[in-house]
């Protein structure tokens, strides 16, 4: 019996249909990721719908409601604290930092109960453990020790703050939120300016500190609104319609100067 002969152009199709599979395969493999990210739950932006509640002032978010939690507790120990320095203190220039942290904060807390009360969101009433253990150091610390101590513990927060501060002003889509960042970004910018005036401030020890972020978390995210009442303003309370305050002009005024070549070019018209 004679073996069969080969059949013409089989070996061409078997190679051209392998071709044909691989190429579909490596589509398939391109699509399939676009395809499984976009369905997947657990993207940032999944988690910013799914954390994202309505209001009639646009959008609240979760990174939002901890905002006006971290105003809150500020102004719960950084009201005492300015109290304490404007009397404790044994330099002007830490008086008068106590000064502008018992105005602006006294502002803001009047400004966060607002915006919560229109949101029915709860705010905190005690300060955190963190909080209170940099109260109770201040409270041990006498002299320059103490004007010392309260212009680091003081500046080190106000910049952890600062920080959180440009993020929700540059993310919100809610218009209380967005004009309560407005006027932190306003008293923290202030606050920050006549801590660092008194002098005291270590700022090698300020940038290790920042860096390490040695400083856990104010608070985790609170609940989503809810029925809630009005929190006790923060002692001492004095609200008034606004802070009476402005920035410190700068050291120097840079004198804007006419390059060389500026100043001849008259001459050369003229020659």
């Amino acid at each position: 019996m004679r073996p069969r002969p080969p059949v013409k152009g089989r070996g061409i199709f078997s190679g051209t249909g392998i071709i044909i599979t691989g190429l579909a395969a490596t589509l398939l493999a391109m699509i399939f990721p676009i395809w499984s990210y976009a369905d997947r739950s657990g993207t940032g932006l999944d988690a910013l719908n799914a954390e994202t509640v309505s209001t009639g002032y646009g959008p609240l978010s979760a990174l939002d409601r901890d905002f006006l939690t971290k105003v809150r507790l500020a102004g719960l120990w950084e009201l005492p604290a300015g109290e304490q320095a404007r009397s404790k203190g044994t330099t002007p220039a830490v008086r008068t930092a106590g000064e502008h942290l018992v105005e602006g904060h006294m502002f803001l807390d009047e400004r966060v109960r607002d915006v919560a009360a229109r949101l029915s969101l709860a705010l905190p009433n005690e300060p955190t453990e963190q909080q209170r253990a940099w109260l109770a150091t201040l409270d041990a610390a006498q002299g320059v020790a103490y004007d010392r101590e309260f212009a680091n513990i003081l500046r080190l927060a106000h910049g952890k703050v600062f920080s959180v501060v440009a993020q929700v002003r540059a993310s919100t889509r809610n218009s209380l939120v967005r004009k309560l960042a407005d006027d932190a970004n306003t008293a923290v910018l202030d606050h920050i300016t006549v801590l660092e005036a008194t002098g005291y401030v270590d700022f090698d020890a300020l940038a290790r500190d920042m860096v390490a972020d040695s400083t856990p978390p104010l608070t985790p995210a609170p609940a989503p609104p809810g029925p809630t009442t009005d929190p006790a303003p923060a002692v001492p309370v004095t609200p008034s319609p606004s802070p009476t305050y402005s920035l410190p002009p700068a050291v120097t005024s840079p004198r804007a100067t006419i390059p060389a070549s500026t100043e001849k070019a008259p001459q050369d018209r003229n020659q």
